[in-house]
């Protein structure tokens, strides 16, 4: 496929990319990644100042690897705690008004928070966290909606030199219970509860729940509601001190992030203040081309990675966070385009699931004024072609690159991603991360082109997990147990020889191996949008004694769908893709299991769909989708197969 937009070159003369190319003597932005990766001492030097990263301590090197790869001490003999980085950003008088923070609420409320607002209420709430006898390495949990009690908490805990674990609004009582006792939480700042389609949502009910299992819980703080002992979260503020915020070491943890593995108890990536923010700010320039006074919006639970992301892009940039909590279709898919027109929002990002309904209401989804667009973003799953061109160039109206962006919460930001300096490929990646030595490999562990092949880091790299919490031994089987002193990370990718183009095609653990050929399920599912009426679509591989695996497919049907939609998909499939991955059959279903960041649970369809136990349910957030798929088990006899 070829490339369906190319860089202006108005945009390539102004972008940061191209910026920190000429800094640094470099002609292009390839010859960029080249020094990133061959010189990378120099490249992160230049990138403290570029980055304009505040440093109480500047560091004496780069890195150091007394434990081999896996185990890196980042920019030895500095000092820095990141908080400094957002809050220097508001001490220019003439940026002091300026919004940091604009906050919508689903019922059309707005508030805002000017720079020398959040720099104030960030510092009053680090040392009210300090009154109530929280310090330093202390973790507290972060379970809130997004707005600005949550940017002023996250912030706030980072500026004591505390541990913030954030997590997912809709997590029930085993979820918080397993992530704030695994990495034992002294405290927990939480919401009492938030409207979601007019609906309250009962958060201080689950944590009424869930408190009496934490005996190491020692501070709740609630945003609203009620619950004995509690401090409201407006009463935690005290007089700035002059110690905060505390200086910290570029290797002392500023986040632990569970996230939700294949099998077992969820993983605790731990993040740095030296590694996580430096990793976003870097992505925020080179890859979104956020700057000063840019308005980024890319609606996002702050108890997954793409919280702490999106609120470090904009903030370590200076540019404002515009946060928006609630659905994004009510009161109808027109809401993000008013959203973006009423804030003037400069850069959106949206997962492909919520660019797939908004292009299925397209009249709605573009009713309202987008002219303040630069730049669109796309994350957190494989996208098809169709609907990365629809997000072009209908919703970006033809003049804003989409930045198709891939990594991890294990990896912080990016391993691939889009920069908007060169030609981009819809669905693909134009670019490795620049810093970051990716390669795709195959079986023996040799790098590939045009097959498919494992994705991997063959270097350290700033920003990735500094292990997990008091788990070095899985963290080390997880990523560097395949190849050795290579990070293994988990995605089926694709690299073009003519062009170096990356493309994704699913987790390694989604594999389909049907008749002995490979295949990624984002391929098959690909292939399958491309049908008339499909909205969302998974393909799974199941056990068949022939042929190892057969591939099954399940459909969500889109408003226009044909009745004969199921038998219209096996010949696409045979066409595309050949006779040997022809679908051995095709289910219709009202949905598919989702994660709250609409992020298809492949596994647990697997699972479901063999009448084994779904595993871990932690993120689904929609559990009416399991009752369908355990009955098509039971009906074709696979309960406990």
């Amino acid at each position: 496929m070829d490339a369906a937009w190319r860089p202006p070159p108005a945009l390539v003369a102004r972008a940061q990319a191209t910026r920190l190319a000429r800094d640094l003597g470099c002609a292009d932005f390839p010859a960029l990644y080249r020094l990133s990766v061959e010189a990378p001492d120099a490249y992160w030097r230049h990138l403290m100042g570029f980055l304009r990263i505040a440093w109480s301590r500047p560091p004496a090197g780069y890195v150091e690897l007394p434990e081999g790869p896996a185990f890196p001490n980042w920019f030895p003999g500095g000092e820095l705690n990141w908080v400094d980085s957002v809050l220097a950003w508001g001490r220019d008088p003439a940026r002091r008004a300026a919004p940091a923070v604009i906050a919508e609420r689903e019922d059309g409320a707005v508030r805002s928070l000017s720079w020398a607002e959040l720099e104030a209420r960030t510092l009053g709430f680090a040392a009210g966290l300090r009154a109530l006898g929280l310090g330093r390495g202390d973790r507290v949990g972060l379970l809130m909606e997004g707005g600005i009690e949550a940017v002023v908490s996250f912030l706030g805990i980072s500026a004591l030199g505390a541990v913030c674990v954030p997590l997912f609004s809709g997590f029930g009582v085993d979820a918080i219970h397993a992530r704030l006792s695994g990495c034992g939480a002294r405290a927990l700042v939480a919401t009492g509860g938030f409207r979601r389609r007019g609906r309250w949502v009962d958060i201080a009910a689950v944590i009424g729940e869930v408190r009496p299992r934490l005996p190491a819980l020692e501070v709740l703080i609630l945003k609203g509601g009620a619950l004995p002992g509690a401090v409201a979260w407006e009463e935690v503020a005290a007089p700035p001190a002059p110690d905060l915020p505390a200086r910290m070491g570029p290797d002392a943890p500023m986040m632990v992030i569970y996230t939700s593995g294949t099998t077992g108890k969820p993983k605790g990536a731990v993040h740095t203040h030296g590694g996580f923010p430096l990793k976003i700010a870097h992505d925020a320039a080179v890859h979104f081309d956020i700057a000063p006074d840019d308005r980024f919006c890319w609606p996002a639970d702050m108890g997954w990675v793409a919280g702490p992301l999106v609120l470090c892009s904009a903030l370590m940039r200076g540019a404002t966070l515009v946060t928006y909590d609630g659905a994004p279709d009510v009161p109808d898919r027109g809401r993000m385009a008013a959203l973006i027109g009423r804030h003037r929002v400069t850069h959106y990002g949206a997962s492909p699931t919520l660019i797939r309904s908004l292009a299925a209401q397209e009249s709605r989804a573009l009713a309202a004024d987008r002219s303040s667009l630069r730049l669109l973003v796309t994350a957190g799953e494989g996208i098809d072609p169709e609907h990365f061109l629809w997000y072009q160039d209908r919703f970006g109206e033809g003049r804003c690159p989409v930045i198709n962006y891939t990594g991890g919460t294990e990896v912080s930001g990016g391993l691939l991603g889009n920069v908007p300096v060169l030609p981009i490929v819809p669905a693909g990646f134009n670019a490795a991360s620049p810093g970051i030595r990716v390669e795709v490999l195959d079986e023996a562990g040799r790098p590939v082109r045009d097959q498919i092949g494992e994705l991997a880091v063959l270097a350290p790299f700033v920003g990735m997990t500094r292990a997990f919490w008091q788990d070095r031994e899985r963290y080390l089987d997880t990523y560097w147990s395949r190849f050795p002193g290579v990070w293994v990370h988990g995605d089926l990718a694709l690299r073009r020889a003519s062009d170096g183009v990356f493309f994704l095609r699913g987790r390694s653990d989604d594999t389909l191996k049907i008749a002995g050929k490979r295949l990624g399920s984002a391929e098959v599912e690909e292939v399958l949008l491309e049908l008339r009426g499909v909205a969302e679509a998974a393909a799974i591989g199941v056990e068949d004694a022939a042929k190892g695996q057969r591939l099954v497919v399940f459909l969500v049907p889109a408003p226009d769908a044909p009745p004969d939609l199921a038998a219209a998909a096996v010949p696409h499939v045979e066409k595309r893709l050949g006779r040997a991955f022809r679908p051995a059959a095709v289910h219709v279903v009202a949905e598919l299991p989702k994660t709250r960041s609409l992020k298809i649970m492949r596994r647990v369809i697997r699972n479901l769909y063999a009448g084994q136990p779904p595993g871990d349910l932690s993120a689904l957030d929609n559990p009416s989708a399991l009752a369908p798929l355990q009955a098509l088990a039971e009906r074709e006899g696979r309960q406990g197969s």
